[in-house]
């Protein structure tokens, strides 16, 4: 998920980051690579699902990480926090169209929601896990009706949902622009994923990878 290194050090875009973020949101200027990156906990399904959701219902940034990424992933090259490793980051909403049209109306509460309940056509991350999971869910994409959306099933996104509840964990942080942070942030994190794969001697010449941002929003 990912390909080839930033040359952007975390340290150089962090003062630019905060200015963009959603200070109005939360009182304070917030830095959003470490909003993401070192986040003080990890939310999970429970936590978003429920009446008291904590995720606001603004524009922003989320990150995914996960306790044990699937098989198929390698992890060698991504950034971990606490025993979890950060394979996804997306926005929500996307940048307005420049045709005139309305921009999206999603927050950062409705779209990992969605990621958490919905189905794969309608979730990038949820496409991707469930097709490395295939095997190990017993699930496959299927047509749906005569159109070209493809879901798992019914029973296949419950079964990804469940999987999800269990490995699936998320942050998030406010941004009035997110799509301002996106081409920012991505390169960001895999630097720091780099300098922090140095520091714990990981060979060079391993592969995986660091994040991916999230176009389905």
């Amino acid at each position: 998920m990912g390909s080839g290194w930033g040359q952007i050090r975390v340290a150089d875009r962090a003062r630019p980051l905060a200015r963009l973020a959603g200070r109005r949101h939360l009182g304070v200027p917030v830095n959003p690579q470490e909003a993401l990156l070192r986040p003080a906990r990890l939310y999970g399904a429970e936590d978003v699902r429920r009446r008291e959701c904590p995720i606001p219902a603004v524009p922003g940034v989320y990150g995914w990480y996960f306790a044990s990424p699937p098989s198929l992933v390698p992890v060698e090259e991504c950034h971990r926090w606490n025993g979890s490793t950060l394979l996804y980051v997306g926005i929500s909403p996307k940048a307005p169209p420049s045709n005139g049209r309305p921009p999206s109306r999603q927050t950062i509460r409705s779209r990992i929601r969605y990621h958490y309940r919905g189905n794969a056509a309608g979730s990038t991350l949820r496409l991707t896990l469930g097709s490395l999971l295939a095997e190990d869910l017993g699930i496959s994409l299927r047509r749906v009706g005569n159109g070209s959306r493809l879901t798992f099933g019914r029973d296949g996104e419950e079964r990804l949902s469940a999987w999800m509840a269990d490995h699936a964990r998320v942050v998030w942080t406010p941004a009035e622009q997110p799509w301002a942070l996106e081409e920012e942030l991505i390169p960001a994190f895999r630097q720091r994923a780099a300098r922090d794969r140095g520091r714990q001697a990981v060979p060079p010449d391993t592969h995986g990878p660091t994040v991916r941002s999230d176009p389905s929003r």
